[in-house]
């Protein structure tokens, strides 16, 4: 049996495991009672501990499904970029050395693909240590430590059943009824790995979904314990975690009132405008980031060299990317940007120039490198070294100005337009461009508006195909710069928007049915240019 084949076994063996630290819960047939629970924590409470970091851990694995020798298989930054290359703003080069050509040309329809295999199996698998937290600790705990622990395994595990039930099925609302995904949690999972488990509706999964996030929210409510650094969950992260959850759901109220939760529980701070526009975000400790995956120079990401975001992603150092991989903006969302908006200049212009790049970086992508028009400058080197081979650069999962923009976008669909629109253009001109002005009048102009500022200032960031899914935007790349192999236009609800369930998945358990089967796509002609 190949590793990571079957999800059922690993919802047995996830409890036994929790990254390298054995909680000896056995769960083959056996019940785990209270004082067994109790007997693990008092005879090793630091196991728990690094179950908890292994949780985060989890965030960046390499090769945990394909092996060492597939080279995009770096865990969830991994997907951040199988999911932004399906979409529209993102554009690369079918080439042999871009390994997430396959999203890019839509080849990842297929169920027995890398690229469903990749975001199936690592979500998975952190919700299985997850689950080897939640089950050896008290949910009724009133021990600060256990609740800041049991938070982190809910609020994660949360993240990941949400992450997937949007790539595997199209958005909530007027999907409630469809399958989404199997629910495998610390009680049912050795009954999972015996009998196998059906897909839950999409209703019952967010459900299940928002069940987990309010629990981790009333633990860290209640709980005085700090986190250690940004790869944990704060209050605010849970907070945005669940203000995205209710922002799909069209739950309006409910996601203006949690992103302003958000902003008020964190330290995260704007970028100003002076700040932003200048290539960065590569350091967890930048003042905007809430969550961030965290890299060091010692982790096997890092010490591959080419095997993580930065290799795949980065314009300034040695990697995937400098060899022809590159990643380029639209050209018709680069026309779109104003010259007065400093975000503008994270991406090289048709004479391949950007007004906040030093000397340094300009001639490095100009003459070095050799970048081409449109090519993305926003990612920093480690270091600021150009050239460098030091890949060992964080990754940002959540920022605060995410906060905003859905408190606008909720406030703006609740009914108050005017109100979103004034606090839009307030923030836009403070904190992005001096001469920015909405004038939407409807609540579907003001979304539209606000859909525009999230793919320019989330770009590459992994948020954008979740929003084309909610918004039910389709894919239209006509005109943006693809290749000829890329270049598609489908429909809101298209069968290829939504991944197949991994093959091996379906003829393990017989009880889960999987997606509709799609053929490869056929590109189309692009439009010609003036």
């Amino acid at each position: 049996m190949k590793k990571l084949n079957k999800i059922a076994l690993f919802a047995l063996s996830a409890l036994t495991l929790v990254g390298c630290a054995d909680l000896d819960t056995e769960p083959l047939g056996k019940t785990i009672t209270a004082d067994q629970k109790e007997e693990v924590l008092e005879a090793d409470p630091t196991r728990i501990e690094a179950g908890v970091t292994a949780i985060c851990s989890n965030f960046t694995v390499y090769g945990a499904v394909g092996g060492e020798d597939q080279h995009n298989d770096f865990g969830y930054p991994a997907i951040m970029m199988l999911l932004d290359h399906r979409g529209t703003d993102l554009v690369s080069f079918d080439t042999g050395y871009n390994w997430f050509s396959y999203p890019l040309i839509y080849s990842d329809v297929q169920n027995n693909g890398v690229g469903t295999a990749i975001i199936w199996y690592t979500l998975f698998n952190q919700i299985f240590t997850a689950n080897a937290i939640l089950g050896v600790l008290d949910p009724e705990t009133e021990d600060p430590t256990t609740q800041f622990y049991l938070a982190q395994a809910l609020a994660i595990r949360a993240f990941d059943y949400f992450n997937l039930v949007q790539v595997y099925q199209h958005t909530y609302v007027g999907h409630e009824s469809a399958l989404g995904i199997p629910l495998i949690t610390e009680k049912n999972a050795a009954e999972v790995a015996t009998s196998g488990v059906a897909r839950a509706t999409v209703e019952d999964t967010y459900t299940f979904i928002l069940n987990d996030i309010n629990k981790a929210i009333e633990l860290l409510e209640a709980t005085d314990v700090e986190r250690a650094d940004k790869r944990y969950v704060s209050l605010d992260v849970a907070y945005g975690i669940r203000a995205r959850i209710n922002l799909v759901m069209n739950n309006w109220q409910a996601a203006y009132n949690d992103a302003v939760a958000a902003i008020n529980a964190s330290d995260s701070k704007v970028m100003s405008i002076n700040e932003a526009g200048k290539p960065a975000f590569i350091d967890i400790n930048e003042k905007s980031w809430m969550w961030g995956v965290l890299i060091t120079d010692k982790d096997r990401v890092a010490t591959t060299g080419i095997c993580n975001f930065p290799s795949h992603m980065g314009s300034f150092n040695y990697g995937y990317a400098s060899v022809g991989a590159w990643r380029l903006i639209n050209k018709k969302l680069f026309a779109a940007i104003p010259e007065t908006d400093v975000r503008r200049n994270w991406f090289l212009d048709a004479e391949c120039n950007s007004a906040t790049l030093t000397k340094a970086q300009l001639d490095y992508v100009k003459n070095s490198a050799k970048c081409p028009a449109y090519t993305q400058v926003k990612y920093a080197a480690m270091g600021d070294e150009m050239g460098t081979d030091n890949n060992s650069c964080d990754v940002p999962l959540m920022r605060i100005e995410e906060m905003y923009y859905i408190a606008y976008e909720a406030q703006a669909m609740n009914g108050d337009v005017p109100g979103a629109v004034a606090a839009l253009n307030k923030f836009v001109n403070t904190y992005r461009d001096t001469d920015y002005l909405c004038e939407a009048t409807t609540k579907e102009e003001a979304q539209e508006a606000i859909w525009n500022q999230r793919r320019i200032e989330f770009w590459g960031e992994g948020l954008s195909w979740f929003d084309i899914k909610r918004l039910n935007k389709g894919v239209n790349r006509l005109g943006g710069g693809f290749p000829e192999t890329a270049v598609f236009n489908f429909e809101p609800n298209a069968d290829a928007l939504i991944l197949p369930i991994p093959h091996a998945e379906t003829q393990y358990n017989k009880l889960m049915e999987g997606n509709p089967a799609v053929s490869v796509p056929q590109p189309i002609p692009d439009e010609t240019e003036e």
